[in-house]
């Protein structure tokens, strides 16, 4: 019966089109029309059709900073935390798709029927704001016996995408690393094949650290590139690939400094190692401009990660505290990587991060960043 009910609600979803009547099964919502466009030019309601490019592939977390982004360079958005119609319509004047996110909840997982409903909800939601498909953001836990449902469940969601809204843009967001990150063991090159693309989080990869329990890069270069190889070698295709970086990092408590540099952090275990980086806070790049101003150290930067870091004091106390990032110059290293590997794309995590303001160091160090990406980019 569940089989069946899948089936028929994406039967549904065929025949619908623009239909003004609404669809129902078992007192539920099973498809609707689009709200009205929003957009001065009606035209700017339509999905965008532009076939498979070269991706920038960029988050929006939220209020109107999107106005300032380098719209030249961007081809997707998500849209994280809410839908802003004045967003969609601007974006699909400059040809840029514009997709919700979506969390699948675990517990619906070994479900068809509620698998289904979740995916058709979806869709809805998709239609009436005028969107372009959808980027799936699942990080639980997930045993290798379990796997084939995520799979089955990004085949399912894929299929009813590109059937109900034609043009349509379904992705998925994988750990930088197959190799069971965090326990997520699923079948990646399953989930890759069986949507347009996965995006890869390369960025918060010392969520277990079994070294030395010390400050380190958010995204070390050599670690990056054991991932992306990772994904490589078990058959992924590059061009089912997306590089997704970090436009920001991450902000330590020092527990003690060494006269190389070295901060030693509070050991907090986390899934079984016993150190790792919750103890940090997740910094946005204008907080790291803003605080390498102030900084004990200057810039400073470590060559086998690739990435640059600064010491600083703050409080009554003068606590030491050591920031790790990346700036344009590292990473236009990991862009020149995508770039030599043909991946599909880059990603940035998040496009909100960068100061917008009108101060002059500002828009040079936000148009500094914008442009490292084009060494992706150009030919």
């Amino acid at each position: 019966m569940e089989v069946f009910n899948f089936v028929f609600a994406t039967f549904l979803m065929l025949f619908i089109g623009s239909s003004s009547d609404e669809v129902t099964r078992g007192g539920r919502r099973e498809a609707t029309t689009s709200t009205a466009c929003p957009c001065s030019d009606p035209a700017l309601c339509k999905v965008i059709s532009t076939p498979p490019r070269k991706e920038v592939f960029a988050f929006w977390i939220g209020g109107s900073t999107w106005k300032h982004f380098d719209w030249t360079q961007l081809t997707t958005i998500v849209m994280l935390n809410r839908h802003d119609p004045k967003l969609m319509c601007f974006a699909h004047s400059k040809g840029v798709r514009v997709v919700s996110m979506g969390v699948l909840p675990a517990a619906s997982l070994s479900s068809i029927s509620s698998r289904s409903n979740w995916i058709m909800d979806r869709v809805n939601d998709v239609i009436g704001e005028h969107l372009d498909g959808i980027n799936i953001d699942i990080e639980y836990p997930l045993k290798q016996s379990e796997a084939h449902l995520l799979k089955d469940f990004m085949s399912e969601l894929t299929k009813t995408f590109h059937l109900s809204i034609p043009n349509s843009q379904v992705t998925f967001d994988v750990a930088w690393s197959p190799n069971c990150v965090d326990d997520r063991c699923y079948d990646y090159k399953g989930i890759a094949e069986s949507c347009d693309f996965v995006f890869i989080m390369a960025y918060a990869e010392q969520s277990q650290i079994y070294g030395p329990c010390i400050a380190m890069a958010n995204a070390p270069y050599n670690k990056t590139i054991k991932g992306i190889r990772g994904y490589l070698d078990i058959g992924i295709s590059p061009d089912k690939l997306v590089l997704g970086v970090s436009w920001g990092g991450l902000d330590y408590v020092c527990q003690n400094m060494s006269k190389d540099n070295v901060c030693s952090i509070i050991h907090v275990p986390f899934r079984g190692a016993p150190c790792s980086d919750v103890p940090s806070k997740g910094r946005s790049y204008a907080f790291m401009m803003s605080h390498l101003k102030i900084s004990t150290s200057g810039r400073l930067y470590n060559a086998t990660y690739a990435s640059p870091y600064f010491n600083y004091k703050i409080g009554s106390k003068r606590q030491i505290r050591q920031a790790w990032y990346d700036d344009p110059p590292s990473l236009t290293l990991r862009y020149e990587y995508a770039k030599r590997t043909k991946l599909r794309g880059v990603g940035i995590w998040n496009a909100d991060s960068l100061d917008y303001s009108q101060d002059p160091e500002a828009k040079k160090d936000t148009k500094a960043m914008w442009d490292a990406v084009k060494y992706f980019l150009k030919n």
